[in-house]
């Protein structure tokens, strides 16, 4: 099996940990004695409504609502027949997310004491399950979620500023309903906390609206008339505060995170092991610039090569977390942190011998393309000169998947359904 293969089938080893049809039934709570409303929005939530759908009682009431990506959700045959989902916009929100979410609100506010809600939540879910709070419109919501993508905020200060811009995050849909909820969710963000993935929608939030307007001011945003006013209103008592620990609301409420980077990572390192090659699982929360991690990468990977410290290969180094891209010098950017992390740390190996790598995001897009991610071999940045292509200048313009596609090696997987961040593996035979 060459290097490449290894390291694809290790990345798909990683997914099936968090595939919803196998890790969703397992956690399915009992059929209350009213009905049941499936809510939910996120890269996963078409999976997880299967899933529910095809372990759920046939005999017991069922229905409900998601919203997932557009093209993340099921056609023909494979359609959901009980449970409705709609696709929407993703990274930055649109109508269609308004609109569904705030049928879905309507849904659990139509919900009584003896009904439950099940809430099927996953990473994407602060894009898609978008209702903008007080006189916002969708449009200065988009203004300030693009600014935010645009200046590399991690998603948690993303998602305090989303959660105080919006009529059901921070814990407001649990707050909606007066019935039991159930939430499963598979986390996309690092510690995974129930109140980051999907900005909380049922789940406390610590953070305030003095927080959301000092991240704007730290990254120099200035935000359209209407959040500016609204955020200015909620730091002042006008407007009421997110869901806070303690509140009775999340008396009614089960958060169970059923699927973590963390159990990715180890499946695949499970993967690695049978086959002779030692794993080092480097972290599920790592974050920062993905250009300046790939650099501590490789000389981690250059120390091993060289020196056999601190372990001998055959080693896989592999790791997850949401790095970060900030776009310099007015760049569109074409690719992802998982090719851009990539391009930077092949050219800080040098084309070093027997070191090969993977970066794809486990929800199969990788930034503003289509790809997962992208594959680096030892002759990768060669091969790409030799086409008149340098991989300095390319990373100069954010274009890692423009590197990566010329020379064959971006990494197609369609949607997957899931999302347990991104998945990075540093093979070294």
């Amino acid at each position: 099996m060459t290097p490449r293969d290894l390291l694809i089938d290790s990345f798909r080893a990683a997914l099936s940990a968090a595939d919803p049809l196998m890790i969703v039934p397992p956690n399915l709570p009992a059929a209350p004695s009213g009905k049941t409303i499936v809510v939910g929005a996120g890269k996963a939530a078409a999976a997880m409504a299967k899933a529910v759908e095809l372990n759920w009682p046939q005999d017991r009431p069922l229905e409900g609502l998601v919203i997932t990506r557009y093209a993340h959700g099921y056609n023909g045959t494979d359609a959901l027949q009980r449970i409705e989902v709609i696709e929407a916009g993703h990274p930055v929100p649109d109508v269609s997310g308004e609109t569904a979410t705030r049928r879905i609100l309507a849904k659990v506010q139509s919900a009584g004491g003896d009904d439950l809600v099940l809430a099927l939540i996953s990473g994407g879910g602060s894009s898609l399950l978008s209702l903008p709070a007080g006189d916002i419109s969708m449009a200065d919501l988009r203004t300030v979620t693009q600014a935010l993508l645009a200046c590399g905020a991690p998603i948690q200060e993303m998602n305090i500023v989303r959660k105080h811009l919006s009529a059901i995050q921070g814990g407001r849909l649990a707050a909606a309903t007066r019935a039991r909820v159930a939430a499963l969710i598979i986390s996309d963000v690092t510690g995974d906390d129930p109140g980051s993935i999907a900005s909380g929608p049922t789940a406390p939030d610590p953070s305030t609206f003095q927080n959301a307007l000092d991240i704007l001011n730290y990254y120099r945003i200035t935000p359209p008339v209407s959040i500016a006013r609204y955020l200015s209103n909620g730091a002042r008592g006008v407007v009421a505060e997110t869901l806070k620990h303690g509140d009775a609301a999340f008396a009614r409420v089960d958060n169970r995170v059923i699927a973590t980077a963390h159990a990715s990572l180890s499946k695949a390192a499970v993967f690695f092991q049978q086959r002779g090659i030692t794993p080092m699982i480097l972290g599920d929360s790592v974050t920062g610039e993905a250009r300046e991690v790939a650099k501590v990468y490789a000389a981690l990977a250059r120390q091993i090569r060289e020196h056999h410290h601190p372990f001998k290969p055959p080693v896989a180094l592999i790791s997850g977390g949401e790095c970060t891209v900030t776009l310099r010098d007015g760049n569109e950017g074409r690719g992802g942190r998982c090719s851009e992390f990539l391009l930077s740390l092949a050219i800080e190996l040098n084309g070093l011998a027997n070191v090969d790598a993977l970066a794809c995001d486990t929800d199969g897009i990788d930034g503003s393309e289509d790809n997962a991610g992208a594959y680096l071999a030892p002759d990768s940045v060669m091969r790409a000169l030799q086409l008149g292509i340098v991989a300095k200048q390319q990373l100069g313009r954010n274009d890692a998947f423009g590197f990566f596609s010329a020379i064959g090696d971006i990494i197609t997987t369609g949607p997957t359904r899931t999302n347990v961040n991104d998945y990075r593996a540093i093979l070294l035979t």
